[in-house]
């Protein structure tokens, strides 16, 4: 096909729709392969965990079906998706078909959400465009809410039924990432245990159950203590000292002229000679790559401990100071962090 050699004000054209996510899903999910396809999944996992946190469930059940579709239920508030009078359209609309629509926005005011994982409202919309077939079941307010659709398209608008009284609210999104958006949707069984394990240790108190029909795994995720019983669990009582924990918050601004957020930290650690290990987490989000919270954590260990030694005197004659590597060496430590204003470091 011959290149076109025109460039005029008729060679401007707008992707609409579901192409906005079908055609790109590299710009909304930072790539085409298996880890975009995975943190589409994630996205889903992540309004869940948003209600739980807030306080609304304290049970998210994941299952992985034979045909390689996901799906996730959870028992919060259930998303909304009848009329909204504000907006003059459907909340399923809103949530489902329209990127930048959801109810995170006003974290800094305390609205919906204080610390939750995604505030841009393209996670529920996108994986639905970027999805072969997504089914969508919500109870809340006395009714169930049923939703189809089939590669970002809605079949059949919404149904609405009265749920019986035994019925708990909450939200169930089944549905099965498109290979035509993704290059692989095969994930191992190893992500979905790596991933609610995390979750389960920086939840504390969320019970998350996992059934996977390819591989046969049942398997349940829990931690009453959160962090600081994940670091029990890896220090196997072979430390010499004993895991300690430790919480704080304030507020931050990025610049004087712009507006103040709440932050907050959960730090628990314990040394050890023989097991070291580091991760980070920001609102409950694990940043592979560390990013701010590991800056924080090497500054914070090393300064601390070179004090110590030197009101202690046990630094010889003309040795250098304590380093970042000589503390990682039998540091076990892992560090949730929050915000309000929720930016990553080394994250899409």
């Amino acid at each position: 096909m011959p290149k076109q050699s025109t460039y005029d004000n008729d060679s401007i054209s707008q992707l609409k729709g579901a192409d906005r996510v079908r055609l790109r899903p590299g710009v909304i999910f930072g790539s085409d392969d298996i880890v975009g396809a995975q943190h589409a999944f994630f996205e889903i996992l992540s309004n869940s965990l948003d209600e739980a946190r807030e306080g609304f469930g304290h049970q998210i059940w994941v299952k992985r079906y034979k045909d390689n579709s996901i799906e996730v239920t959870d028992e919060g508030r259930g998303i909304p998706l009848d009329y909204n009078q504000k907006e003059k359209r459907f909340n399923w609309e809103l949530v489902y078909c329209e990127l930048y629509a959801g109810g995170k926005y006003n974290t800094l005011q305390g609205e919906n959400y204080e610390y939750s994982l995604g505030l841009n409202g393209l996670g529920a919309c996108a994986t639905q465009y970027a999805s072969e077939y997504f089914d969508v079941e919500v109870c809340r307010d006395g009714y169930i809410y049923k939703l189809h659709f089939e590669k970002g398209n809605n079949i059949g608008g919404l149904t609405k039924e009265k749920a019986p009284k035994s019925r708990p609210s909450g939200s169930r999104q089944r549905f099965k990432l498109d290979r035509e958006v993704f290059t692989e949707i095969d994930f191992s069984l190893e992500f979905f245990t790596n991933t609610l394990k995390r979750q389960a240790i920086v939840n504390a108190g969320v019970s998350f159950h996992f059934e996977d029909e390819i591989t046969g795994t049942k398997e349940d995720f829990l931690y009453p203590e959160g962090i600081l019983g994940f670091v029990k669990e890896v220090n196997a009582d072979k430390g010499f000292t004993e895991p300690s924990s430790w919480e704080s918050e304030g507020r931050g601004q990025d610049r004087k002229d712009r507006p103040e957020y709440k932050l907050k930290v959960e730090l628990s650690f314990c040394f050890n000679n023989e097991i070291q290990l580091q991760e980070y987490y920001h609102n409950s989000s694990w940043l592979e790559y560390g990013g701010s919270p590991e800056k924080a954590v090497r500054a914070g260990f090393t300064q601390a401990l070179d004090r110590l030694l030197k009101e202690n005197d046990k630094y010889k004659a003309n040795e250098p100071g304590i380093t970042w590597q000589d503390v990682s060496d039998s540091l076990i430590c892992v560090i949730n962090s929050f915000s309000t204003q929720t930016s990553y470091e080394n994250q899409t």
